[in-house]
This record gives structure tokens, C-alpha cells and sequence, in this order.
């Protein structure tokens, strides 16, 4: 796949990056991203496969929940903004109702949902001014605008997807059990509780997950606190123990073991590299300027 673009920006529970793609080949396996995912298509044509085969172009955004199978056949000079979501960092009372696109589509609806033409230039200036608030320095009020802004980009997308409900077929195991895992990952939950709550054998629900998005219910669990624990990195000057405590692990050394396993740094060599970033100063060994 050729493609250019930039990260624009990563504020831990939300990323926002711009993308265009002159031409695409189609993967060999679907990709699966342990966050949920909104792509808003503002230039060209592109075959996309999620659940069926979709061409989207301007105005139409692809909805992926986390663990979604999903992949790109082709693209002709596409362009599209792209919102990526921590769901177990949102405060669910706040926004939870606005996730329900990424819930409709775990269901049975549509993973494409187009945007009006009279809103489309609303949206891609909000997800401009998300991208612009996400690399700020941090302030007190940061995390709040950032999330205040995340909340109009999926009120749009709630709103240009009024009647579509789910399809008439039951959510799948695998999306049950996401499900449950996004919804409760930061408690002491295990295998053995998903698999309680989708009504299946602890040795089932692994094959499943396993077969459908290459990762264990342990490996979701863990990703989940992982991507929590980076937000309050980032947003927070909490002690590491206090945050290791806050996301489910009591030990703080297991904690640390565990984050530096999935990021390849220490929780507080992650904190440090982030401000480095925010505050414009060069990373380690870098040249200045």
C-alpha cells in the first residue's frame, strides 16, 4: 500500500491523523487494531472489506469497532481524516451513549455511514481542531476539550446514522465478548469471567477471539489497561503505583513488567518521552532544531 499522511496527534484516549492514499493493494490477512476507529473519506474512491465489500468516497465514513477484521482492496487518490478511540479511557456516562455507532456495527449494521453534504465540512473541522488541541501543551483543561471535541466528531457520526439499526442476526461471540471485555477491563476480571458472560467455555472463547483478531481475552484485557494507563501518563502527574492501581494490577511491579512488555518502555519512560514530544524539546540523541 502507498500511502502518505501524519500522525497528527495522540492525546492517549484519542489520535487523529490525515492520510492520503494514491493507490492501495489489498493485504494479504485483514488488519485488527485493539482501538475503535472512525475514517472520513473526503477525496477519491476506495474498496474497503468489513463484513462485505463497501466503496466508499467523499462524505462516507467506515466504522471499525476494536478487534474488527477489516481491510483495504483499493483506493484511487483517497484522502481521509482518521479518529482513533480508547473506549475503556472515554468516561462511559459522558460519552458512552455516543459510542453507539461502533456498538450497531458489533451488532449487525452497516460499517459505512454517510455524512450529509451540508455537514461534511463541519466535520473535518472539527477533527482539524482535534488534531490542533491533541498536540497543545498539557493544561488544566486539555483532557476536557480534547474529550469535548471527540464528542461533537461521534455525535455527527450518531447523527447521520439514525435508523440504521442492528442486522436481524444476533451480535457475534467474538463482538460479545469485546463487548464485555471494553466495558469492564479495568476491573479484576479474567478468561473465566468473558467467558460467563457470552455463555461459552473459557476454551472456546480463546479459539474464537484467537481465530477472529489474532489475540487472546488476556491479551484484550491487558490492552485495554494499557491504553488506560497511557492516558493518565499523559493527562496526569499521578504516582505510577497510583495508576498501575487504577487500572487493575495491585502490584505495581507486575504493572510496570506488563506496560514495558506492550510499549517497549517503562511506564515512566513513556510519560517522559510524551513530554519531550509536547514541549517541543529533542528526543535523546536527536539534533535540535
Amino acid at each position: 500500500m502507498n500511502h502518505t499522511g501524519t500522525l497528527l496527534a495522540n492525546h492517549g484516549s484519542a489520535f487523529v491523523a490525515h492520510r492520503t492514499l494514491p493507490c492501495a493493494k489489498a493485504p494479504s490477512r485483514p488488519a485488527t487494531h485493539e482501538y475503535a476507529a472512525l475514517a472520513l473519506y473526503v477525496g477519491g474512491s476506495a474498496v474497503v472489506e468489513q463484513r462485505g465489500r463497501h466503496t466508499l468516497g467523499p462524505g462516507d465514513v467506515l466504522v471499525v469497532p476494536a478487534g474488527e477484521p477489516h481491510r483495504m482492496h483499493g483506493a484511487k487518490d483517497v484522502e481521509f481524516w482518521g479518529l482513533g478511540l480508547c473506549a475503556t479511557c472515554l468516561p462511559s456516562r459522558a460519552l458512552g451513549p455516543l459510542l453507539a455507532p461502533f456498538e450497531r456495527v458489533r451488532g449487525g449494521a452497516s460499517a459505512v455511514v454517510h455524512v450529509p453534504g451540508d455537514r461534511q465540512d463541519h466535520l473535518v473541522g472539527l477533527f482539524r481542531e482535534l488534531a490542533r488541541e491533541s498536540s497543545a501543551p498539557p493544561g488544566p483543561a486539555a483532557e476536557l476539550v480534547v474529550q469535548s471535541l471527540v464528542a461533537l466528531i461521534l455525535a455527527e457520526i450518531v447523527r447521520a446514522q439514525p435508523f440504521q439499526a442492528a442486522g436481524s442476526s444476533p451480535p457475534s461471540l467474538v463482538a460479545e465478548a469485546l463487548d464485555y471485555i471494553e466495558r469492564h477491563c479495568m476491573e479484576p476480571i479474567s478468561l473465566a469471567d468473558v467467558a460467563a458472560a457470552v455463555r461459552r467455555s473459557p476454551a472456546h472463547v480463546t479459539t474464537a477471539l484467537r481465530r477472529a483478531t489474532g489475540k487472546t481475552a488476556g491479551a484484550w484485557i491487558a490492552a485495554g489497561r494499557v491504553a488506560e494507563a497511557e492516558r493518565l501518563l499523559v493527562s496526569s502527574d499521578e504516582r505510577i503505583d497510583i495508576i498501575a492501581e487504577r487500572v487493575g494490577y495491585a502490584d505495581p511491579t507486575h504493572f510496570i513488567r506488563m506496560f514495558r512488555r506492550a510499549r517497549g518502555m517503562t511506564p515512566a519512560a513513556f510519560r517522559a518521552a510524551h513530554r519531550r514530544v509536547t514541549s517541543g524539546a529533542p528526543t535523546p540523541g536527536a539534533p535540535p532544531g
